[in-house]
């Protein structure tokens, strides 16, 4: 793979800051009122059931995600679950709007070293508008890009429009983030270069199982972008 880019594209979630892992702390929460009903493994394949059949209609972000809860707790509760719980679940699902996203090790270093090479950054993340907006503010790595663009979904229309909205041939794109599936692949179909950071939690609905691409790179850790990147 080449080492100098016109542009970095950098994914958000569980890229530069931790955000699977404060869902997988609610759904516990789910299964654990679920007991009376069910056990953890089949309350998890539910929820997975009930947030791939939304996600046409829903997409992705908290909103999503706690609509996609309460559904779940209703059906596999049979509409037995009291209201006082499904309250309390509603108010865990909408902490996640308020979530730290403090950045993860090695991310606000290794932006600032590429930032004094004159490398040029940019933000490329899906998700609910405001929450990923917010989140961002939140994290304060915004000074670090000089174009923030926030989809509903990655694919190789939305990878060709971020190029045409940065005016970047996609051959000149580096795009790293952690996710194979919303991140990498279609990076690389479209003729662009990609980093792959393996975040310890995958989501379910991003699991793609891990391939090798002559213009791609995985890395264990956010500074070893440095030595990819010349």
């Amino acid at each position: 793979m080449k080492t100098k880019f016109s542009c970095i594209a950098f994914d958000a979630d569980d890229t530069l800051w931790d955000c699977q892992g404060h869902f997988e702390r609610v759904m516990q929460e789910l299964y654990v009122l679920l007991e009376p009903w069910t056990d953890h493994e089949t309350a998890a394949r539910e929820l997975f059931f009930t947030e791939r059949k939304n996600m046409p209609q829903l997409g992705y972000g908290t909103k999503a995600f706690t609509l996609s809860m309460i559904e779940t707790a209703l059906r596999v509760s049979q509409h037995e679950m009291p209201g006082k719980q499904l309250s309390w679940l509603q108010e865990e699902c909408y902490t996640l709007l308020n979530l730290p996203a403090t950045p993860l090790p090695e991310v606000c270093d290794t932006l600032e070293k590429l930032q004094r090479r004159g490398q040029r950054m940019v933000l490329f993340t899906k998700g609910e508008l405001l929450d990923q907006e917010h989140k961002l503010e939140r994290s304060g790595l915004g000074r670090y890009f000089e174009h923030v663009e926030i989809t509903s979904d990655k694919t190789e229309r939305e990878f060709r429009m971020l190029c045409k909205h940065i005016d970047v041939q996609p051959a000149d794109l580096l795009m790293v983030g952690n996710s194979l599936k919303s991140d990498i692949e279609p990076a690389l179909s479209i003729g662009a270069s990609a980093v792959h950071i393996p975040f310890h939690i995958t989501w379910e609905l991003e699991y793609r199982e891990k391939f090798e691409h002559a213009n791609l790179v995985q890395i264990g850790h956010f500074a070893e972008l440095l030595d990819v990147v010349k």
